[in-house]
Order: C-alpha cells, then structure tokens, then sequence
C-alpha cells in the first residue's frame, strides 16, 4: 500500500490544514449548533489524523484510497459522538473509532474464512463495545460485554481472537507534535498487569521518590489496569497531562532502580 501519496481521494495531503485547539473549540461550539460549514472545516482539519491511523495498515494489502475514506466515515462518527464537556482531547477519542470502522471494513473484505456464527458473535461485541463507550467514555470489561449480549465471556473472547490482526502495544497510532498516542494507551489490561515486574525491581521503594499524584497514577495505570483516558477523567486532568506525569514517573523510578 502506497502510503507517500500526495494525493489520496482527490485530496492533497500536502495541503492539508491543522487545526489550533482554540479553532477547534470554535468549530465545535457552531458544529453543535447544526453549522454545517463548522463539520467541514472540522473534517478537513483532522484528515491529517487518519492520514496518520492509516498508515498502521501499512502492511495490508488494502487500497489507500478505500482506507482513507473508510478512516474518513469514523472520523465524522466521532465527530458526531465527541462530547465537549469532558476534559479529553478529540484526538483521543477518535482513534478508536476510526480503527475500528478500518477493522470492520478489512474484516468484511478478509479472504481469511471464520465461520459466519463465530462472525456474528464478533461483531456483536464490537458494536457492544463501541455503544458502551459511547455512553460511558471507557473500555468496558468483556463480562459487560457478555452481560450486554447475552453470550458468554469465553465465546466472545474465542470469536474476537479468530477476527482480530495481532499488533504491538508500542505502536503509535497519532502524533500531533505532541505526545505521541501509543496503542496501550487506548485499552486496559487487566490481565497482564505488571505485579511481577514491581516485586523483582521492588517499584514499592521506587515509587517513594514520587510525589503523591504521580504514585496515584502509576497505582491506577499498572496496579488498575486502566487506561490514560480514566485516569484523567478520575483525577480530573487532560490525557495529555496524565501521559507527560506518567513518562516523568517512570522516569525517576528507572533512574532510582539504577
């Protein structure tokens, strides 16, 4: 897939404008007003964001073009959906998104054969989920997945696995000149928590070295499991303040362990 394009859809992609946060507060507040032109310029001003989605489909065998658009359909669902009252930025809670139409799209058009039963149940949960975090502006736990459906836990798991593509966790998803939105940053593990890694380097002691807002993040990132955008939303701060807190935190617990 040829992703140094200039022009993707008819769009040069050299053009394309970036938005200050100011503008898109603006465009928000006439976008809710049913201003139409407002959309647009919203739209175009974060093209560059599936630009950057996109490119993680490097390896896939699709067209840019259909990618683009595709990346374009769940840019204006969350759009649509984005709730200005909450201190979290729209890049944040639009990537997700436009993952997952990409997902949805690539899943439909896969010439890997799953079963259409063990399909259904997929995208069952997946339009769970996404309704879920539409409500609820978190990652629910496949158990509130399973009650939502009426299906069990283990199924769900079992039909998600056979549809998903594997993915490291350290990939970047979007980069606004900022901090850069990493995979892990858009979902909780529950699971795979890191208590084996805390008692062989003794982060307890560690952690010491902090003060007490970053000892609460990092107990709710890698003790929780929850991702950056809850911890923002318990702690009452940006995703983007809780990410450079984070990054100083392990910072100093690295350098105190050396």
């Amino acid at each position: 897939m040829a992703l140094n394009k200039v022009e993707i859809c008819g769009v040069d992609t050299s053009k394309l404008p970036l938005l200050k946060e100011e503008e898109k507060k603006e465009l928000f507040v006439r976008i809710k007003q049913g201003d139409q032109k407002a959309k647009e310029e919203y739209i175009k001003g974060n093209l560059r964001l599936v630009l950057s989605v996109i490119k993680r489909f490097s390896n896939s065998n699709e067209n840019v073009d259909d990618l683009f658009q595709i990346g374009c359909v769940g840019l204006i669902k969350a759009i649509n959906n984005f709730n200005t009252d909450l201190d979290v930025k729209f890049s944040t809670y639009a990537v997700p998104m436009i993952i997952g139409e990409i997902r949805r799209y690539m899943r439909d058009n896969s010439a890997i054969r799953v079963s259409r039963s063990l399909r259904d149940v997929a995208y069952k949960a997946v339009y769970a989920k996404e309704n879920y975090i539409k409500k609820n502006l978190r990652e629910p736990t496949i158990q509130e997945i399973a009650k939502e459906i009426g299906i069990s836990k283990e199924e769900i798991v079992f039909a998600m696995d056979a549809i998903q593509t594997p993915i490291s966790l350290q990939e970047p998803v979007y980069n606004d000149g900022e901090d850069a939105l990493y995979v892990m940053d858009q979902i909780s593990d529950k699971k795979n928590r890191e208590e084996n890694w805390v008692e062989e380097l003794a982060l307890q002691a560690a952690m010491q070295c902090l003060d007490e807002r970053e000892r609460y993040i990092i107990r709710l990132r890698f003790y929780e499991g929850k991702t950056q955008m809850e911890v923002a939303q318990e702690i009452d701060i940006s995703q983007a303040q809780v990410s450079r807190l984070e990054k100083h935190a392990l910072k100093m617990m690295r350098n105190y362990l050396r």
